[in-house]
C-alpha cells in the first residue's frame, strides 16, 4: 500500500455522466459488475483512505446485489465523515468495514479489511482480535493465535458499554478462545455492559486500574487452560470486593480426570474412569499396569487436552494399538474406558443439560448412529424423527429421562457448585446416568427464528433468563 490520502481527500473521482450519476455497472451486466469492482478494490488496496473509492464501492456492491459490501462501505464512509474532526487513528474506518463483513460471515472480506485496517494502524488491538476469530472461523489456528496475542498484548482491558444495561459485568478472560466460557449468549454484546479483562496477560498491578464494575463471571472455564493460571486467578479471586461467579477452585475440579472421582459417590451416576498421561510410560508393559491400576478396560478413548467437539478422539481396542497411537504423540492426553452407550434402538444419544444455579435446564438432544455423537455430525437437521424426540426431551424432559434420572442430574448441579456450567450425558438402559463430561464450557446459542431447529429458542431463552436472575440476586441490581 503506498502513500494514503487522508480521510476527505478525495484524490481519485469515479466518472460521472452528463447528469451527474456516477457509472460503475451496468445493472444488466453481471460481468461488468464484477469487473467494476475487482477494479475499486484494486485501487481501495493502494489507496484503502480515500472516501470516493468507497463511496464507488457501496454503489457497486448495490447494483450488484451485495447488501453486505453495500453496508460494509457505507458504514466505512460514515465513519470518515464523523472522523473529519478528530485525531487519529484512520484506521477506525477501516475496521469497521471488515467489522460488518464478518458480522455477516463473509469472512474473506473481513479477513482482507482487517489486514488493511493493521497496515494503516499496526497497533490496533480490536483490529487483531477481531482478526484473530475470522482466522478461527477460517480453520487458521496458528494465525488466530498470533493475532489474539498481539492483541492481549497491546490491551488487556476491552469496555462494550450498554446504555440500558442493568449492571456492569468483569469478564474475566483468556487470550485462548477456546478457554473461554461462551459468553455472547449469556451476556449479549449491546445488552450487556461488558467488560472483557484477558488475565492472563494482565499484571497483577492492573486488578487495580479496571473500570469500575458490579459483577465478576470468570469465563476461564476450560479447566485444562486455567490449571496453569490457577495462582494468578486464586489471587485476583481473594482480592475481589464484588460478586464472583464460577469461582477458579469450582472450575478446577471439573477437569477430566477429577471428574469420576468428584462424582463417585452420587446415586444413579456414572462416570468412566479417566487418567491424565503426561509422559507417555517407559514401555508398553508399565502403560499396562498404569491402565490396570486405575480401573481402565479396553476399548480406550484418548483425547488432546483443552479439546472439545471430537476433536483428536480416538478409539483403541487393544494395549498394542494405543501403545503405537501414543507413540506418534508428544503432548499430555487423556485416556478414558469407552462405556457402550448404544441404545436399544442401535442409535447413540447424547443429552446436554445446563445448570444456572446448580438448577438443570435442558439444552438439546443429539442422536447419531456413530459413538462420537456431535450435534452438526448426527444428521439431526434432516431426521424429522430426531428432531421430534428431541423436541420432546425440551418439553418433557422428566417424562423422558424418567424420575430417577431427574434426581440424579440435580445430584450432579450441586455437586459441580458453578454458578454456570452443565453436563453431557446418556442415559444407560438400567435408568443409570452416565456422565461424558461436565464443566463450564458448555455451549448454548439461539437458533433462526425461521429455521428447522426455532423451536429450541424459548429452551435457551429459559437459560439466559436464568442466568439474569442469577445476577440480579447476586448484586441486589436488578
Amino acid at each position: 500500500m503506498t502513500n494514503p490520502t487522508q480521510p476527505g481527500d478525495d484524490k481519485t473521482e469515479p466518472r460521472n455522466d452528463a447528469s451527474g450519476a456516477t457509472q460503475l455497472a451496468d445493472p444488466d451486466s453481471t460481468a461488468q459488475a464484477s469487473q467494476t469492482i475487482a477494479h475499486l478494490a484494486h485501487l481501495l488496496d493502494a489507496d484503502p483512505l480515500n472516501v470516493g473509492l468507497h463511496r464507488s464501492m457501496s454503489d457497486a456492491m448495490r447494483d450488484a446485489g451485495n447488501e453486505t459490501g453495500y453496508l460494509a462501505h457505507g458504514i466505512g464512509i460514515e465513519t470518515f465523515e464523523l472522523m473529519k474532526t478528530l485525531p487519529q487513528p484512520w484506521a477506525i474506518p477501516l475496521f469497521n468495514v471488515a467489522t460488518v463483513f464478518f458480522m455477516n460471515g463473509d469472512h474473506e472480506s473481513a479477513r482482507r479489511w482487517y489486514g488493511i485496517a493493521l497496515d494503516i494502524d499496526p497497533d490496533l488491538a480490536m483490529a487483531h482480535q477481531n482478526l484473530a476469530a475470522v482466522h478461527d472461523a477460517m480453520g487458521n489456528a496458528t494465525e488466530a493465535r498470533v493475532h489474539r496475542a498481539h492483541a492481549y498484548r497491546l490491551q488487556r482491558i476491552y469496555v462494550e458499554p450498554a446504555d440500558n444495561a442493568p449492571r456492569k459485568v468483569l469478564i474475566l478472560c483468556t487470550g485462548n478462545a477456546a478457554g473461554n466460557v461462551p459468553f455472547d449468549t449469556l451476556l449479549p454484546p449491546g445488552a450487556s455492559y461488558r467488560i472483557k479483562y484477558a488475565i492472563d496477560y494482565a499484571s497483577d498491578a492492573e486488578d487495580d486500574q479496571l473500570p469500575p464494575f458490579d459483577l465478576v463471571f470468570n469465563a476461564v472455564g476450560e479447566p485444562d487452560i486455567a490449571e496453569p493460571l490457577a495462582p494468578r486467578l486464586e489471587r485476583f479471586a481473594r482480592r475481589c470486593k464484588r460478586p464472583l461467579l464460577n469461582p477458579p477452585a469450582a472450575v478446577a475440579r471439573t477437569r477430566r480426570d477429577r471428574l469420576p472421582k468428584l462424582l463417585a459417590d452420587l446415586e444413579d451416576v456414572v462416570v468412566a474412569p479417566c487418567i491424565l498421561l503426561e509422559t507417555v510410560p517407559g514401555s508398553v508393559d508399565a502403560l499396562a499396569n498404569r491402565l490396570v491400576n486405575e480401573g481402565i478396560d479396553f476399548p480406550v478413548l484418548t483425547r488432546p487436552l483443552a479439546k472439545h467437539g471430537g476433536e483428536g478422539l480416538t478409539m483403541h481396542t487393544s494395549i498394542d494399538a494405543l501403545w503405537s497411537a501414543l507413540a506418534t504423540v508428544d503432548a499430555p492426553h487423556y485416556l478414558t474406558a469407552f462405556h457402550d452407550f448404544r441404545s436399544a434402538d442401535g442409535y447413540f444419544r447424547k443429552y446436554r443439560t445446563v445448570f444456572v444455579d446448580r438448577v438443570p435446564f435442558p439444552y438439546h438432544l443429539a442422536i447419531s448412529s456413530h459413538w462420537i455423537v456431535h450435534y452438526f455430525s448426527a444428521d439431526m437437521i434432516t431426521a424429522d424423527w430426531k428432531i421430534d424426540e428431541e423436541r420432546r426431551f425440551l418439553q418433557e424432559c422428566g417424562a423422558v429421562l424418567g424420575e430417577r434420572a431427574m434426581n440424579a442430574i440435580a445430584t450432579i448441579g450441586r455437586r459441580l457448585d458453578l454458578d454456570y456450567g452443565g453436563i453431557d450425558f446418556t442415559l444407560l438402559p438400567d435408568g443409570r446416568v452416565l456422565v461424558f463430561e461436565g464443566n463450564a464450557t458448555m455451549l448454548v446459542h439461539r437458533e433462526a427464528n425461521n429455521g428447522v431447529l426455532a423451536h429450541k429458542n424459548m429452551f435457551v431463552e429459559r437459560i439466559i433468563d436464568a442466568f439474569e436472575q442469577l445476577q440480579a440476586r447476586r448484586t441486589g441490581v436488578a
